[in-house]
């Protein structure tokens, strides 16, 4: 099994965060799961900024990402993480309870990797995130960075 990578979680609701965090506890992924509370926050760690300017120099696995977000929203993250030479090849999962399709067609145009709209169902969103975080951080293959 390949080494697990870290799980960049950019969420601000608290109960989402415990619930991404429960639901990847099964696969022992949770040890590699980073959290941030809003766009800023999570453009910081990736740009190594801020409180993330000393932290290790790899990219995570994988970004899930919620779109209605305090101070930046998920969209003007993903736009940006899209944009950015340095970051552009990250895989972004929206995870969120949005199923408005101008979010949803934004988010693929704006080359989202994945859409996965939160479960209202407990066991749902359980198996969901799981399957996102066995997928991203175990099983996908990411391009060598430049």
């Amino acid at each position: 099994m390949n080494k697990l990578r870290t799980i960049l979680l950019v969420e601000d609701n608290e109960q989402d965060v415990e619930l991404t965090i429960e639901a990847l506890t099964e696969y022992n992924l949770a040890n590699n799961i980073v959290t941030v509370g809003d766009g800023v926050e999570a453009l910081e760690y990736l740009r190594y900024e801020g409180k993330f300017e000393n932290r290790s120099k790899s990219d995570p696995a994988v970004i899930l990402l919620d779109i209605k977000m305090p101070r930046m929203d998920g969209l003007e993250v993903l736009e940006t993480i899209k944009t950015d030479e340095k970051l552009k090849n990250i895989p972004v999962v929206m995870l969120t309870s949005s199923r408005e399709n101008p979010d949803l067609k934004r988010c693929y145009d704006l080359g989202v990797n994945a859409y996965v709209v939160k479960p209202v169902d407990f066991k749902e969103f359980m198996v969901a995130v799981k399957q996102i975080g066995v997928f991203w951080a175990i099983i996908n293959e990411q391009p060598p960075r430049n």
